[in-house]
C-alpha cells in the first residue's frame, strides 16, 4: 500500500549532468521548495503563479546577481512526487550550480540523497516500484530496444501484468481466509478445481515472463561478441568494418594484435559490443603468449562467439579441431565466419555447416556483412517476440520475486492435490501475495528501499 511520505524535508540537487554545458537544471521537491525558491529568485512572485508555468527572472546573492534564471514551477500534487517542486535552469557554469545550490541550503533546504525525488514519487503513490526502477533503467538506455522496453515498464505495462495476477489470487485467498473462520464445520468456500486452474494459468504467465529475461538482460545490458581465430584470418580487418572507423591496426604480420580492443554498435536496438583479440597460435613471445591468454579469458566469459577462419587455408577438419580446442561453455552461441571468400568465389559451406553454424564473408571487400548481422541477431533473439507484444522482465529483483511466486504457487498446488488443510494452504498463497508484492511495492522493507534507490543518480 502506498503512503505519503509527509516530509517536513525540502531537498535540492542537481537534476542534470555535472560539467560545463550550455545549461543545468537546479531541482527542489518539498514543502517549502516555493518558498525558497522565493527568497533567491527576482522575478514573479512564485507563490502567486499558477503550477506548471515558466519564470524568467534572476538569481540573487544579497543583491549581486548571480544569473539570469527560468524558473519551472510545479505545484502539489501535480509534480513528479506530487510535493511542491521548482526546477531552476540557469547557465552550465560549476561556479553558478553550486552557489544557487548553496543558497537554497542557506534557506533551509537540504542535499537529495541519492534517488529521493523518485523515491518520493514512490512514497507518494505516484509510481509504483517497478516503475520507479523502470526510471533509472530508462536513464541508463543506449539502444532503442532499451529505451522501448524502459518507457513500457515505466508506463506500468509490467506493473498491470504483476496487479492482475495478485488480484486473481487474492480472491481465492480471501475465500481460503474464510474457510478458517468456519473451520469447525468443515465447509469449503474456495473450489479447489478452480484454484488448480487458475495457478495453472498463472504459472504459464510467469513462465513466459521468466523465459524472457535472458532477453531482457540483452536488451538492457547490451551483448558481449568476442572474435576469435587464428592470426592472419581478418579479425582486427572485420571489427574496422563493422564499427565503420578504423579502431584496430591492421597488418599482414601475425601476432599484431596483443591485447584486446573492443568497442559497441547498435544493431536493430540491440547493443554489440564487439571484442578483438590476439591471434589462437602456440608462440615463445611473452608478450603475445599474455595476449593469447587473455583470448581465451575472454571466451568463457564472453556469450557469443565469432569464430573467424581463412576460408582459403582452413579445412572444415581443421575448423572442427580449432572450436573443440576452444572448450566453448553450453550456454555460449556460436557463428563461425569464413573469411576472404573473395580469394576461392563460390565456395561451398556444407561441409563447415556440419561443424557450426556458417556463414561467408569477406572483410576487406565488405561481402557479407550485413549478413553477418543479421545471424549474430538471429543468435541473439532466438524465438523472442518482437518488444512491442509481450513484457520483457529485465531486472534480476524481479526475476527473482518471479522465482519465489512460482515455488510458493507449486506448494499450493501440492497441498491441493494431497488434501492439506485450509490453513496450510492460506499461508502457501501469503507467500506467492508477497513476493508478487514486492515487485510492484505493494509490500517493501526499509532496506529494499534504500537499496533500490541508493542506485539512482542524485538528481533524480
Amino acid at each position: 500500500m502506498y503512503y505519503s511520505t509527509n516530509s517536513p524535508d525540502t531537498i535540492v540537487a542537481l537534476a542534470t549532468a555535472s560539467g560545463k554545458g550550455a545549461i543545468a537544471v537546479v531541482r527542489l521537491s518539498g514543502p517549502e521548495a516555493i518558498n525558497i525558491t522565493n527568497k533567491i529568485f527576482h522575478g514573479k512572485n512564485l507563490d502567486q503563479q499558477s503550477s506548471h508555468t515558466l519564470h524568467f527572472g534572476t538569481i540573487r546573492d544579497n543583491g549581486r546577481v548571480l544569473d539570469e534564471v527560468v524558473v519551472s514551477l510545479f505545484k502539489a500534487p501535480h509534480s513528479y512526487t506530487k510535493e511542491n517542486v521548482v526546477e531552476i535552469s540557469c547557465h552550465g557554469s560549476d561556479y553558478i550550480v553550486e552557489q544557487i545550490i548553496r543558497l537554497t541550503l542557506q534557506h533551509g533546504a537540504r542535499l537529495a540523497q541519492a534517488g529521493e525525488f523518485t523515491k518520493r514519487a514512490f512514497l507518494n503513490g505516484q509510481l509504483d516500484l517497478a516503475q520507479a526502477e523502470a526510471v533509472a533503467d530508462l536513464i541508463a538506455s543506449d539502444s532503442r530496444l532499451s529505451h522501448e522496453v524502459a518507457m513500457k515498464q515505466m508506463r506500468g505495462g509490467f506493473s498491470q501484468e504483476i496487479k492482475n495476477l495478485r488480484a486473481q489470487l487474492i480472491h481465492f485467498a480471501s475465500m481460503i481466509e474464510l474457510e478458517l473462520d468456519f473451520s469447525e464445520e468443515d465447509v469449503e468456500f474456495a473450489d479447489r478445481s478452480a484454484l488448480q486452474n487458475l495457478i495453472y494459468n498463472i504459472q504459464k504467465l510467469i513462465r513466459d515472463l521468466l523465459k524472457s529475461f535472458e532477453f531482457g538482460n540483452v536488451i538492457k545490458h547490451g551483448v558481449p561478441v568476442v572474435i576469435v581465430g587464428k592470426p592472419n584470418a581478418g579479425k582486427s580487418t572485420l571489427l574496422n568494418v563493422l564499427l565503420n572507423e578504423e579502431k584496430a591496426i591492421v597488418s599482414d604480420v601475425a601476432g599484431t594484435t596483443r591485447d584486446f580492443i573492443e568497442d559497441e554498435i547498435s544493431i536493430e536496438g540491440i547493443s554489440f559490443r564487439f571484442i578483438d583479440t590476439a591471434g589462437l597460435r602456440e608462440t615463445t613471445d611473452k608478450v603475445e603468449a599474455i595476449g593469447v591468454e587473455r583470448t581465451l579469458k575472454k571466451v568463457e566469459e564472453a556469450s557469443l562467439v565469432i569464430y573467424l577462419f581463412d576460408i582459403a587455408t582452413t579445412s572444415s577438419q581443421e575448423l572442427d579441431q580449432e572450436i573443440k580446442a576452444l572448450a566453448l561453455d553450453e550456454n555460449t552461441a556460436l557463428l563461425a565466419v569464413a573469411n576472404k571468400i573473395d580469394t576461392v568465389g563460390s565456395a561451398s559451406l556444407e561441409a563447415y555447416h556440419a561443424i557450426a553454424d556458417t556463414i561467408a564473408i569477406s572483410a576487406s571487400e565488405k561481402e557479407g556483412i550485413e549478413t553477418l548481422k543479421q545471424n549474430l541477431l538471429e543468435k541473439v533473439r532466438g524465438n523472442q517476440l518482437d518488444t512491442s507484444d509481450q513484457t520483457i522482465v529485465t531486472n534480476l529483483r524481479h526475476y527473482e520475486n518471479l522465482q519465489q511466486t512460482y515455488t510458493a504457487l507449486d506448494d499450493v498446488l501440492t497441498g491441493i492435490s494431497s488434501g492439506i488443510s485450509s490453513d496450510f494452504l492460506a499461508a502457501d498463497i501469503r507467500r506467492a501475495l508477497y513476493a508478487l508484492g514486492q515487485i510492484t511495492g505493494e509490500i517493501t522493507t526499509d532496506d529494499l528501499l534504500d537499496n533500490i534507490f541508493s542506485k539512482f543518480c542524485i538528481g533524480k
